[in-house]
């Protein structure tokens, strides 16, 4: 009789599903099959070595792995599938979650939940893009970050000059060069409150240049490319320009992966969170899901192509004669989005209506 044992172990066509609660220095991690939890373990946070393991312990399984998105990001997804294996990013919000798992939680159970749901099929998988698709995403972020920055500075300088009982005898929405000459020159005493205002100014100054710099270098980044095209489309809808372009492609990019007209304004969260019980229907206002780079350029926009077409701002005012005119301009956000997404998706310019 041979004293070689032979150990050589398959598990060809057979599904295992994994479930990562990611952390920064630690993975918790589960894998379960058939119900069972086979494995739960903490690891280093390395994609490859997580792979490698599978292998290991489950040689020729077809490994499904599930993560939430977060601080990480995509990059991790990207990485599973670089390496053949199918993995989803999934919503936290959209996992369902027993009262046991918010009552007592903890990494090891958040592993295994994702790992039950992945394999009840219970999850809905997010969008992943591209590396290329998600940097330029983060650049267009980051100029909405440095508008945010600039307006800050700019209410710190008018509460300083309001705590000092300064007046400023002349407005300018823009602050121009000669507007800010203007308040370096206002008469406040030569020490520390002259100093705070000059600091502010120059705090000014160097977000204003950030803003110039990361603009110049999202125009630097979509010429002469498919990306230019499909912003100059959007453009052409009223209320639309170059920054709320780049700001609706980069956080949409694929206007195709919505099927329906309400799938994207569900996106953008212009749609009302409703509460249905018994024979009671009720409204809560606009949802409180959504994507919060889309709805407020959205609704900006609708304001100002309310002045530049005829009939949006004939439905506007239509709209107003039975409703206030904050939710008069959602309705027209969402038309506007209509209008964009038919330009997107024919790859054409945008036709003004005409009131006849």
């Amino acid at each position: 009789m041979s004293k070689n044992k032979d150990t050589s172990i398959t598990f060809s066509g057979q599904h295992f599903y994994v479930g990562i609660d990611v952390h920064k220095k630690r993975w918790s991690v589960t894998i379960r099959q058939n119900d069972m939890r086979l494995r739960n373990y903490s690891m280093d946070p390395s994609p490859d070595l997580l792979v490698s393991q599978l292998m290991n312990h489950f040689p020729d399984g077809v490994y499904h792995l599930v993560y939430e998105v977060g601080f990480s990001g995509f990059w991790i997804c990207r990485r599973f599938r670089e390496l053949g294996l199918d993995c989803i990013v999934v919503n936290p919000a959209d996992i369902p979650t027993a009262h046991k798992e918010k009552d007592r939680k903890t990494d090891p159970l958040d592993a295994n939940k994702l790992a039950r749901e992945l394999e009840n099929g219970n999850l809905v998988p997010l969008y992943v893009p591209s590396e290329s698709e998600q940097n330029l995403r983060s650049l267009c972020r980051l100029y909405r970050n440095a508008v945010q920055s600039n307006t800050r500075v700019k209410n710190r300088i008018k509460a300083h000059l309001a705590f000092n009982g300064v007046q400023i005898d002349r407005e300018s929405s823009y602050w121009s060069g000669d507007f800010i000459a203007y308040l370096r020159n206002l008469p406040l005493d030569e020490g520390p409150s002259k100093s705070c205002l000059n600091i502010l100014l120059d705090e000014l100054d160097q977000h204003r240049q950030r803003l110039a710099y990361v603009l110049k270098d999202l125009r630097i980044w979509i010429r002469e490319s498919e990306i230019e095209r499909i912003v100059d489309n959007i453009k052409s809808v009223p209320g639309i320009g170059f920054k709320t372009g780049m700001i609706l492609y980069t956080e949409i990019i694929d206007i195709r992966r919505f099927k329906r007209l309400d799938h994207l304004k569900s996106y953008a969260g212009l749609v009302p969170s409703t509460h249905s019980s018994g024979e009671k229907d009720g409204t809560r206002g606009l949802t409180n899901r959504r994507n919060t780079h889309l709805r407020y350029v959205l609704i900006e926009a609708a304001w100002i192509a309310i002045r530049k077409d005829p009939v949006l701002l004939h439905t506007y005012n239509e709209l107003t004669k039975k409703m206030q005119k904050q939710e008069a301009i959602i309705r027209i956000a969402s038309k506007l989005l209509s209008r964009i997404r038919y330009v997107w998706m024919n790859d054409c310019h945008y036709v003004p209506g005409v009131i006849q």
